[in-house]
């Protein structure tokens, strides 16, 4: 009876563990990774290959659509025990509910939130390749098909792309909130797409293969920052997701794809094929609604919105600011006075500065309108619409970026003045916000306010298209 009862109870003991561990893991991509590694120690030799499908009949990801491309029967393929299997269903397999709620998406080291299935699709679409660069179906798998039943809708549809969102708990992440009216493809699953194609042309290379799964999502998304920040860092790393992209894929060619993809699914849900005026038609539809794509994630910066770095609300009623401006003001924080290298860093930076200006300049709220990490990302401030409290006399006039750090014997690392100089700047001209090249009055458009003797003042007057502010 004794030796019964003990089976029992280490039954249950293991059990209880097992559970508890499945059930400890959130919606961050160290502890889908993680998961990921359970799923490999299963079956100790199991290929990369392998193990993506596994993950693909858990999360039931397998319609007529990816079996064209992946060729996969995944009725011969090992289930996962119940707990992890559960758990992978919930982390891969996409969907906004009613109530503006994304699932299948995962908050990364880096700050952004990435939609697992098209990442994962990429990937295994990459390994499927025998020619290095040559993927079939890559871009139909991590991207394209999404973009076409995006960019197909109504004219009066207000939104094609996006949103972004913020997290129930950055520690723990289980609920991801979609920050206005859902489109039919949501910033996460940009980010996974992208994230999808560059990672997917990268293991088309059989010498670049990795020998696990969670190794390669590993290195990409959890490398750590040193020193002067991504100018150091390696290629293929999450934080330069955008920059990757733009250098792998031309903006037509993707629009080719589109169509191929809204082609390839009337097809295999039995329309009949699309005619020549027809095609055209579609044809000029998607690249019009790829200007949007191209300007949101492929010529602007990431930008971090206020609730994920934990603003407080702003005091009373903001300002609107009167579009488009004529200036970009640039700033640096000198408090605090390092370079954040992390995404956790830089809003514990954010919110410091927004409770100085508030609770002891007595502002409304943070002054910038926006502000840049030496992590790869642009912080929202003020951000596009409400009008700052960065140089007086000009508030309204203008934006206020400023870079986290004191930079008046050194310089911001180099990633981060392209990130403004470049990307930000370029992101406010063609969006309509702010007037390119010079104003009517024949001032610059980029205004240097930091003190005269600053490494960083002597550095901004020798960007193009800067002037300087009298004070």
């Amino acid at each position: 009876m004794d030796r019964v009862c003990w089976k029992l109870s280490l039954v249950f003991l293991v059990l209880l563990v097992s559970t508890c561990v499945e059930a400890s893991f959130s919606y961050r991509m160290e502890d889908f990774i993680s998961a990921v590694k359970q799923v490999e120690d299963e079956d100790p030799g199991s290929e990369p290959l392998a193990v993506l499908k596994r993950l693909r009949r858990a999360a039931e990801v397998n319609d007529p659509f990816i079996q064209y491309f992946l060729f996969s029967d995944l009725s011969g393929v090992p289930e996962l025990a119940a707990n992890l299997s559960d758990y992978i269903r919930k982390a891969v397999h996409h969907r906004v509910t009613e109530d503006a709620k994304e699932e299948g998406v995962v908050l990364t080291p880096d700050g952004t939130t990435v939609a697992l299935r098209p990442l994962l699709l990429g990937i295994e679409a990459g390994l499927l390749a025998k020619t290095r660069g040559r993927v079939r179906g890559l871009y139909q798998l991590a991207l394209a098909r999404d973009l076409g039943f995006s960019l197909r809708q109504s004219p009066t549809v207000t939104r094609r792309l996006g949103p972004d969102g913020c997290w129930d708990d950055l520690s723990s992440p289980h609920v991801f909130t979609l920050s206005d009216s859902p489109s039919l493809l949501t910033t996460a699953q940009v980010n996974g797409g992208m994230d999808g194609v560059v990672l997917g042309l990268e293991v088309s290379d059989k010498s670049r293969r990795p020998l696990k799964l969670s190794s390669l999502l590993a290195e990409y998304y959890c490398h750590q920052l040193e020193g002067k920040g991504l100018d150091t860092a390696p290629r293929l790393i999450s934080r330069r997701r955008r920059e990757n992209f733009r250098q792998l894929v031309v903006p037509l060619l993707l629009a080719r794809q589109v169509v191929k993809s809204v082609q390839l699914q009337q097809s295999l849900t039995g329309l009949s094929n699309m005619g020549r005026k027809e095609k055209k038609v579609l044809m000029r539809e998607v690249k019009e609604g790829m200007k949007e794509f191209v300007h949101m994630y492929m010529d602007c910066p990431p930008i971090v919105p206020r609730c994920m770095w934990g603003a407080k609300p702003y005091i009373g009623t903001p300002t609107n600011l009167s579009l488009p401006l004529s200036f970009m003001f640039i700033h640096h924080t000198s408090t605090p006075s390092q370079p954040c290298l992390t995404f956790e860093q830089c809003s514990a930076d954010m919110r410091s500065m927004q409770r100085f200006h508030q609770e002891d300049r007595g502002w409304d709220d943070i002054g910038y309108s926006f502000v840049a990490g030496s992590d790869g990302n642009i912080y929202e401030g003020r951000g596009w619409y409400w009008q700052g409290a960065h140089t007086l006399g000009y508030n309204s006039v203008g934006y206020g970026v400023s870079f986290i750090g004191d930079y008046s014997s050194i310089l911001p690392s180099q990633h981060a003045m392209e990130l403004v100089r470049d990307q930000l700047a370029s992101c406010a001209i063609d969006g309509g916000r702010l007037i390119p090249t010079f104003t009517l009055r024949g001032h610059r458009q980029m205004v240097n306010t930091a003190c005269p003797g600053d490494a960083l003042y002597s550095e901004i007057k020798t960007w193009k298209h800067f002037g300087e502010v009298q004070k």
